[in-house]
């Protein structure tokens, strides 16, 4: 290995090992490649050993493409590798394949975007390729012991000629042809033979039926113009997303495990798909004691059978494309790995999803910070997980999610994915009053599941800002999107003129991890809130940031106004609110008793400081420093049954003063029990993490 080669490898390993990655289409190309004057059209006619790919390229139409300048990468497969790919295919020669097999090769090898392998993480490619699926990425050693990345779980970049530079991209020679199935997730999950039990549970249920979904054949992004709006000074433009899909993620215990829990941990006897059967009743009768009659023993498809709701828990209602992407992704920010917005020294990144058990969701969370280590591992995601620290009185790991499955095995299919788990993943007594007793912070991205079903969340580079918004390259940093009516599922309301629009993540922006969800127009905007785990009092919060272009909103909980409509043009410096008090002390300054008359003169005016460990910036402003990044209690209600939807309405009530069309802000929200809310003794603050 020559010295370079060494340096390479070493700063590789290195930056895998942070955790760093880019979707950055302006990378700087001196420090990576040099190039030759190449197109990547040249690249792959030219040399003799990837004709077949060329041909396939070629029967595709796709050549054309790889001589215009832009940003590529290949994953370039050689003639033994298409050899290999015929021969396990039953194919005599590259003739036996169709035009449409040629096409979905291609685009399944090429990506329109730029990544070398020291951006390439553990865990899946940012950017899908052309065929609209996701590569998942892992490192290991090839069959001489040199460090390489691996693709799939199964194909490799050829050690030595990877990060081969052309004019309009980058190339990986590898060792296989790529492939990903058209089959949805059950038929996957059908084929694997380590998940057996709970195939059998989805049978039995009659969920697999509802796992067949794809998308919507009569949706056209074509019958969409794109919108221009402009916030604060930002001139920005959005469009509607490509497809409109059905998507899934699944968390499934092997059954090798399942049955050694079911054994050993939780005291059932059999095993197999009759122990589950049981273990489901334990757990789901003590969870909802009032349906213990209401089903009767085989009646599997009744959604109140205990079977019923355990499969049903284990199954998310959107496709969270990569084992990385359950939490919020991770950036280098100012030399240390960050999730975007979130100081992870201090705090673990947090998500929440919801099942399809109605009224239910999980809770995923990166285990960061060392002292809420427990037996957990960092850098690792569990589902369900409450570790505070030991003797805190919260030490629940949850279930560890792994990565990825056995090589043999297809893990994503069209319509979803599926993850393996070390424990049950169950709606349990633990989990509804422990596990999920406490402040539910939601990015509002993560509320619709539409929105990462089609990989619009956190989409584009957080660290550069859109070109100008009527220029051909608008969209080279990443999309903006506007959603229209009757796309997103649990929105009942929209209002004359109004677009729904999801601004991708900038570094620079006042926004908790990086991007935001805004109204412009005339809006009434309606949408169904996040279950919460248990009947009880709840306040529900707004999180933003204020700029003189947004306006007023009137607010309403199930048809019902809420208090005084919210102006998103006063920081908590305004003289209605905190006035110059905010900013007499340092907040960094204050002692735990500044800091809890400080929370209570602004809970009795109906506002929060920003959340601790938020941030925004490269040099990483903190929210709770800020005064134009307030929380806002919406509403203090009482939930009598969480599995009831429950609607919250912003409607307009003001007049636009810039020509900005009133734009509304929706940041966060979050779901408050009167556990956390209702910290009343003086010198006391409600924990902000």
């Amino acid at each position: 290995m020559n010295v370079m080669k060494l340096f390479r490898n070493i700063l590789f390993g290195v930056i895998c090992s942070l955790g760093f990655v880019a979707c950055d289409d302006n990378l700087n190309t001196e420090n990576y490649y040099t190039f030759t004057g190449e197109m990547m059209s040249d690249y792959i006619t030219s040399r003799p050993q990837y004709s077949s790919f060329a041909t396939v390229v070629e029967r595709a139409g796709l050549m054309d493409l790889l001589s215009t300048y832009g940003h590529y990468t290949c994953f370039l497969p050689d003639n033994e590798a298409f050899e290999a790919y015929l021969e396990a295919h039953d194919k005599v020669s590259l003739e036996s394949l169709t035009d449409a097999d040629c096409d979905t090769i291609a685009r399944t090898h090429l990506v329109g975007n730029m990544y070398s392998t020291v951006e390439m993480i553990d865990g899946t490619l940012h950017t899908a390729n052309m065929n609209r699926r996701y590569i998942q990425i892992t490192h290991g050693l090839d069959a001489d012991s040199n460090s390489v990345v691996i693709l799939n779980r199964a194909a490799h970049i050829y050690f030595g000629l990877e990060d081969d530079s052309v004019e309009n991209g980058i190339v990986h020679p590898i060792n296989m042809v790529l492939e990903n199935s058209n089959a949805s997730i059950v038929e996957i999950l059908k084929k694997n033979d380590k998940v057996k039990t709970f195939y059998e549970a989805l049978r039995l249920t009659g969920i697999d039926d509802t796992l067949q979904l794809m998308k919507d054949p009569n949706y056209n992004y074509l019958d969409y113009p794109r919108y221009y709006y402009k916030s604060d000074t930002h001139k920005e433009v959005a469009t509607v997303p490509d497809e409109k899909k059905r998507g899934f993620t699944l968390f499934i215990t092997p059954d090798a495990v399942l049955d050694s829990l079911m054994v050993n941990k939780y005291g059932i006897q059999e095993t197999g798909i009759e122990g589950l059967k049981a273990l489901a009743k334990q757990i789901y009768d003590k969870t909802y004691p009032e349906d213990k009659n209401a089903y009767a023993e085989d009646d599997y498809e009744n959604p109140k059978h205990p079977l019923n709701r355990y499969v049903r828990y284990c199954i998310l209602n959107r496709d969270v494309k990569g084992w990385d992407y359950l939490t919020i992704k991770e950036f280098i920010v100012d030399g240390t790995v960050q999730a975007l917005g979130i100081r992870t020294e201090i705090q673990n990144p947090i998500d929440w999803y919801q099942t399809l058990l109605e009224g239910t969701m999980i809770k995923f969370e990166q285990l960061t910070v060392r002292k809420f280590q427990g037996n957990g591992k960092l850098g690792q995601r569990y589902a369900n997980r409450r570790h505070e620290g030991v003797g805190s009185g919260y030490e629940i790991e949850g279930s560890f999610i792994s990565p990825t499955v056995e090589e043999e095995y297809i893990q994503d299919a069209p319509n979803g994915r599926y993850f393996y788990v070390d424990d049950i993943v169950a709606f349990t007594e633990d989990v509804r009053d422990i596990v999920q007793n406490m402040r539910i912070r939601m990015d509002f991205s993560t509320i619709f599941p539409e929105i990462m079903t089609h990989d619009v969340r956190l989409n584009g580079d957080p660290f550069t800002n859109d070109n100008d918004a009527v220029a051909d390259d608008a969209f080279k940093n990443g999309r903006n999107y506007y959603f229209p009516e009757g796309y997103l599922d649990g929105v009942r309301k929209f209002g004359p003129n109004c677009k729904f629009v999801y601004r991708r993540p900038h570094i620079t922006y006042y926004v908790f991890c990086g991007d935001e969800m805004n109204l412009f127009g005339d809006y009434d905007f309606e949408f169904r809130l996040p279950p919460v785990p248990f009947a009880g009092d709840w306040q529900i919060r707004l999180g933003y940031s204020v700029t003189s272009t947004r306006g007023i909103a009137q607010i309403y909980f199930n048809s019902k106004p809420q208090g005084i409509p919210l102006d998103m043009t006063r920081a908590l410096s305004h003289e209605t609110i905190m006035g110059s008090e905010f900013g007499e002390v340092d907040y960094d300054e204050m002692t735990a008793e500044e800091k809890a008359e400080d929370q209570k003169a602004l809970k009795n005016k109906g506002y929060y400081r920003g959340p601790a460990g938020a941030y925004y910036g490269t040099g990483r402003s903190e929210f709770e420093t800020q005064a134009n990044t307030p929380r806002r209690i919406l509403c203090q209600v009482s939930i009598q049954d969480p599995t009831e939807d429950n609607w919250l309405r912003i409607r307009c009530a003001s007049k636009s003063k810039t020509g900005n069309n009133n734009e509304f802000m929706l940041d966060y929200i979050e779901l408050v029990p009167k556990s956390v809310y209702g910290v009343t003794d003086d010198g006391k603050i409600e924990d902000d993490l």
